[in-house]
């Protein structure tokens, strides 16, 4: 029977590189906050970070019950739909991406690579790509549409908790708080529902107007009663797959520190709020944080 570590190894998938390091900053040693950084963006070149994590029991589950199509949705830039493109390509399964939005005149490169790896986009109005959001079950609406098997935006499901929460299994040092970008909240919300309640873990939005967020986190995480976690809006730099010189000199200058990756649209824009709050004091000394490093590096392409 297929299994996941066959899929992993057909796919390239290595979660023993994901490895755990210390990060280099001044304003941690002024402030004495210990910092390390889980580098989930090692698993593969490209289905790297919480995008597999989130993937992978749901494409477990659609291939075991002989699925050869699936269809999901997100944005122009989405990370989610790079890796479940290069997965169907990967895989010889059929895909079908519905895009927000009208489509550009030029495309950017997400979406060239959506093209190049063989998934059908359709662009759709964003009242209707707003609608499309209430469809969260396999066989819900697009599945019977499309005839094929559906994922919600960004992966966000249960099988998606349960990939995201061996994240934890995978962390052997000690820590208080987790820090990581939020696109849907699944990868907080997986992240959530294993913590102790003595541990937190703090997501940075990607998006202006991320309010959403809270309830739609809310709704993963169903009647759990923990209050270890939170949502920051204020580092989105005007919205999503927006930059400014501020965060491109940030990203420059944190990696004169570390030798590790950033792109602006997730991990660059956590890594910045993080530094902020702790120049502002908002976490106490000794505070130990481990941050998670979504992958989506294709965002430097773009």
């Amino acid at each position: 029977m297929l299994d996941i570590t066959q899929i992993e190894s057909e796919l390239g998938i290595n979660t023993k590189a994901a490895i755990i390091e210390p990060l280099q900053h001044p304003v941690l040693d002024e402030h004495e906050i210990h910092l390390h950084i889980k580098r989930d963006d090692l698993l593969h070149p490209i289905i790297s970070g919480n995008k597999w994590r989130k993937l992978k029991y749901t494409l477990l589950y659609a291939l075991t019950h002989g699925h050869q199509h699936i269809i999901s949705m997100g944005g122009a830039y989405s990370n989610h739909l790079h890796a479940l493109a290069y997965i169907g390509h990967k895989l010889n399964i059929k895909t079908t991406g519905l895009i927000r939005g009208e489509q550009p005149a030029a495309e950017n490169q997400t979406l060239s690579d959506l093209r190049k790896w063989g998934m059908t986009l359709e662009f759709v109005k964003r009242s209707a790509f707003r609608e499309l959001r209430k469809n969260r079950a396999h066989d819900s609406k697009p599945a019977k549409q499309y005839n094929g098997f559906w994922i919600a935006e960004g992966g966000a499901n249960q099988d998606a908790l349960r990939g995201v929460s061996e994240i934890l299994q995978e962390i052997d040092i000690d820590f208080d708080t987790l820090i990581l970008a939020c696109g849907t909240g699944t990868t907080l919300a997986g992240l959530a529902k294993v913590l102790p309640a003595s541990k937190q873990v703090l997501g940075f939005s990607a998006l202006k107007g991320g309010g959403f967020l809270e309830k739609d986190i809310k709704k993963l995480l169903r009647k759990n009663s923990k209050h270890n976690w939170s949502v920051n809006f204020d580092y989105h730099f005007g919205g999503f797959a927006k930059s400014n010189e501020e965060l491109t000199s940030f990203i420059r200058e944190f990696q004169s520190h570390n030798n590790i990756p950033l792109e602006p649209i997730y991990n660059g824009k956590m890594l910045f709020g993080l530094i902020d709050l702790i120049k502002n004091g908002y976490f106490i000394k000794e505070h130990k944080i481990i941050a998670i490093h979504t992958g989506g590096l294709q965002g430097n392409s773009e």
